[in-house]
């Protein structure tokens, strides 16, 4: 059994409070079958990916609440081909039930497929409330975008947390994953320090094998020097192996001071694994006693 120290004990168990979850339209069996190990009541992202269609989008939301779970379908923005696509969607979200909680993201089309460019456009639509939509999540990048400057980061992110409070919708902030806790935590103390006082959903790789949790880090622009890598757990050696976030946790937890850095929660990214990062969740909540 791991032994931790009473203030990474007390920084895990508010971090992992209410964690949330990540799953494509396609991973609704797995989540039937993870479903007894997740909490009621946990967010669970439904992605908005290019190859999956509406109908199979609505049927993972739907799946998702009927299992006790909060829907959060994500809203990609340069992936819309007019506004007729956006709102047929949030009308069926409405229609099910399901429109109560969006994130809305740019999408990783470089060119619009439609009249959005990124998320600050689709929200300033009015079309979010006009079919019920009551909270949206909006993207962080503690480590920065391989393809969009730091400052344009900031000033994107502080349109956007200004713009759903002129238009009275309630957000937070869902971060990119990484390796490394330290980078993390003062990104959190500079957007606070900004006035952005969203609550933040700390990206985390769910449990996964070393070679394919560096092949996502290398896809997204996530920082994995060798250095990094180990302090995470990932062996370089052996790729073949596997690594979860234990080491993430316990020194992001470690560092968590909630005067400082606010509401904090944790965001885990599947990579397909639903059942596996779930069933891990579980055991690390049981096995540091946060249960």
């Amino acid at each position: 059994m791991t032994t931790v120290s009473t203030p990474q004990v007390a920084g895990a168990a508010l971090l992992l409070q209410d964690f949330s979850l990540e799953m494509t339209g396609k991973d609704t069996p797995k989540l039937q079958a993870a479903a007894e190990s997740i909490p009621a009541g946990t967010r669970i992202n439904v992605t908005y990916l290019g190859n999956e269609d509406l109908p199979l989008r609505l049927a993972a939301a739907r799946s998702v609440q009927q299992l006790g779970l909060v829907p959060v379908p994500h809203v990609s923005a340069r992936r819309l081909e007019s506004q007729a696509q956006l709102e047929e969607f949030l009308a069926a979200l409405r229609d099910s039930g399901t429109q109560q909680s969006v994130f809305v993201v740019g999408g990783d089309p470089t060119q619009p497929h439609g009249p959005y460019t990124d998320s600050f456009d689709v929200i300033r639509s009015g079309l979010l409330q006009k079919y019920g939509v009551g909270q949206v999540g909006l993207s962080g990048y503690p480590e920065g975008h391989p393809q969009i400057p730091q400052a344009e980061l900031w000033a994107a992110l502080e349109q956007k947390a200004a713009l759903l409070v002129a238009e009275g919708l309630a957000g937070d902030v869902i971060t990119q994953f990484g390796f490394d806790a330290a980078p993390v935590l003062t990104w959190i103390g500079q957007l606070r320090e900004r006035g952005i006082d969203l609550p933040v959903r700390v990206g985390v790789p769910g449990p996964a094998g070393v070679r394919r949790l560096l092949s996502y880090a290398a896809r997204f622009g996530v920082g994995t020097s060798t250095s990094i890598a180990r302090k995470y757990g990932l062996s370089l050696t052996n790729l073949m192996g596997t690594a979860g976030p234990d080491r993430f946790i316990h020194t992001l937890a470690e560092g968590y001071d909630a005067a400082a850095h606010g509401e904090v929660k944790l965001h885990f990214y599947t990579f397909g694994g639903l059942g596996a990062t779930s069933t891990w969740i579980d055991d690390f909540r049981t096995k540091e006693g946060l249960k």
